[in-house]
């Protein structure tokens, strides 16, 4: 990995001595490090056991605490999926001399699971290196892109780099089903004035997110021998229509809601997905129930009520318009994961700051768009009320298949563009 930049000119010595300070051999093993810990399925801790002792040999100041679990479901804006017994916050420190700005680096060491093992070329949890690539679950999204954050941070405590505010980065559990990590920093009353969530943007600058709301949908039937099903009534072939409903309802929410221009790479920003269904007891006989479950897109600034709202009022009509479910109407439930739409305006501080380190650690400027998926910034605006951009190294259709992988290069350039960024944001007000 050389050390050169792509436009070192436009640095100052403190940045440019803060980027060539990355250490990418060091930023591989750590990588690797962390991703033969498996951390899916609720059972972080191990995971944030490393990170801790990560953050304390870069010489952060180290707050690792237990989670108080009751608080932080108690909170309105708490979403889980799966249940925990115990989870542990994290945060490490760089303390700036006073009188700058603030600056948060969030990332989440959960990951979702492998799947089939024998579909990965390497072993998921090996931390294989091939090819400039680091491979397995989460090295992608986002155990990489996280240390790529605490890496930049290294960078500059080791090149003494003057900071007046302060850095700090969050090491965070429970952000794949729905962010309750994150939570849990903003309850211990972590705050600052700019917040980079490392999520896999392919190092685009992200200045708004789309947010997304988990569905389940309960399609009733009568049950009835398979051999005379012409005397009940299908849940099954009920579901049909509903789900024409909702399709219908995305292209219409889509051609309302996704005129910004961060989105218009996409057709369908704010998508609506049924991802499982399952229904009937018995081979030879009617279904008498269907369930479908799945996540609605949601657009920055969007009322979270009325795009509920917009789904049960489909779903009625498409009820209503049945012979037998006029009388039997599908239930319509609201369950599980959560995530927050947020948007930061393109003048902010935080979002030129970031795009001027870009382009001097890329050699032009990074673009700017809006992300499709949920993530952890909704929290952080939307709670924390801390304007947040998302920007990490990857692809993130990479993400949640076989044969995850990180490319080496783009974490050390997102390690450099961290550091170059957060001299430049944490500079005096």
């Amino acid at each position: 990995m050389t050390d050169a930049l792509s436009d070192p000119g436009t640095l100052t010595d403190a940045e440019a001595r803060a980027a060539t300070a990355v250490d990418a051999d060091g930023l591989v093993e750590a990588v690797r490090r962390l991703v033969r810990v498996p951390s899916w399925g609720g059972d972080e801790t191990p995971a944030q056991d490393a990170m801790a002792s990560l953050m304390a040999e870069a010489g952060l100041e180290v707050d690792r605490w237990d989670i108080d679990l009751d608080e932080v479901r108690a909170h309105p804006a708490c979403s889980v999926e799966i249940a925990r017994e115990r989870a542990v916050g994290l945060v490490g420190t760089l303390p700036g001399s006073g009188g700058g700005r603030d600056l948060i680096l969030n990332g989440h060491v959960d990951v979702v699971p492998p799947g089939d093992e024998s579909l990965w070329t390497h072993p998921p949890f090996a931390g294989v290196v091939t090819d400039g690539r680091i491979h397995g679950r989460g090295a992608l999204d986002m155990k990489g892109n996280l240390l790529a954050g605490l890496f930049a941070m290294r960078a500059l405590k080791g090149a003494a780099t003057p900071l007046a505010g302060t850095v700090r980065l969050q090491s965070v559990v429970a952000e794949e089903d729905g962010g309750m990590g994150t939570l849990a920093t903003l309850l211990r009353g972590y705050r600052a004035h700019g917040a980079i969530v490392l999520e896999p943007t392919g190092l685009v600058v992200a200045p708004a997110q789309a947010g997304c709301l988990n569905f389940r949908v309960r399609v009733p039937g009568k049950a009835a021998h398979g051999a005379v099903r012409e005397e009940g009534v299908s849940a099954l072939e009920n579901l049909f229509p509903i789900y024409r409903a909702v399709q219908a309802l995305e292209e219409d929410r889509n051609r309302r809601l996704g005129g910004s221009p961060l989105f218009a790479r996409h057709r369908l920003p704010f998508a609506i997905c049924m991802g499982t269904v399952h229904g009937g007891d018995w081979a030879s006989s009617v279904p008498d129930h269907v369930t479908v479950e799945g996540r609605m897109g949601v657009a920055p600034g969007e009322d979270l009520d009325q795009a509920r709202s917009e789904m049960v009022d489909a779903v009625a009509a498409a009820a209503a318009a049945h012979p037998w479910m006029a009388g039997h109407p599908p239930v319509v439930e609201w369950w599980g994961g959560r995530f927050l739409a947020a948007e930061t305006p393109l003048d902010h501080p935080l979002v030129t700051a970031l795009r001027g380190a870009g382009t001097a650690v890329l050699g032009g400027p990074p673009a700017l768009e809006g992300m499709t998926y949920g993530a952890d910034m909704g929290l952080l605006a939307g709670v924390g009320h801390i304007p947040t951009v998302l920007f990490g190294a990857g692809d993130i259709r990479r993400a949640h298949g076989p044969d995850e992988y990180a490319d080496v290069a783009e974490l050390v350039v997102l390690a450099r563009t961290l550091a170059v960024t957060a001299v430049r944001f944490c500079s005096p007000r």
